[in-house]
């Protein structure tokens, strides 16, 4: 009886997780056939990140070989933006601008929650990361939490991690994180 008990405890907690999760990403399936950009695409709080990465013309590149370690923001982290910043960025003639910033969101590689966590701790607290975009992003523990600091001095947290793609690895994060 305890033993039944217990298992279904871990079901329910099992089942639990899994919805909040589902909640707070927007996610139906996150299945290992999907790359980094079908994850987003998934995904009913990434709308803006699509959006912007269909105009930046990044969807074929991210959807390449890879691997690609993406910080994906929430549509919630682009509306911290000032007003009129997202639309103004999705103009044409803005595709450049857009095109770093979204870069800038990626890193070479498979980076998983537990590596950058010993990076963290090898680091001595910090660890410097090089985004595709030739910038750096460092990571580091604030309040228990891994937050990224950007080369402008915004911090953004890590609010879910490791959702494994065919080509890399999705960490969704609350802040738009912005290169120099």
């Amino acid at each position: 009886m305890i033993k039944a008990t217990k298992t279904l405890n871990k079901m329910k907690t099992f089942k639990t997780a899994t919805m909040a999760l589902t909640m707070i990403l927007g996610v139906t399936t996150v299945t290992s056939a999907q790359t980094v950009v079908d994850i987003a695409v998934g995904s009913d709080n990434h709308t803006t990140l699509v959006a912007a990465v269909k105009a930046a013309e990044l969807v074929e590149t991210l959807s390449g070989k890879g691997p690609f370690t993406v910080f994906a923001p929430t549509n919630t982290a682009f509306d911290k933006l000032p007003e009129g910043t997202v639309a103004t960025l999705l103009e044409p003639a803005n595709k450049g601008t857009l095109s770093s910033i979204l870069t800038y969101h990626v890193v070479a590689g498979t980076i998983d929650a537990a590596a950058v966590g010993k990076a963290i701790k090898d680091g001595k607290g910090k660890a410097v990361l090089t985004t595709v975009q030739g910038g750096k992003l460092t990571a580091m523990l604030k309040d228990g939490k891994v937050v990224l600091m950007d080369e402008k001095g915004g911090y953004s947290t890590v609010v879910a991690t490791d959702l494994k793609g065919t080509n890399g690895i999705v960490h969704v994060i609350d802040t738009v994180v912005m290169p120099k």
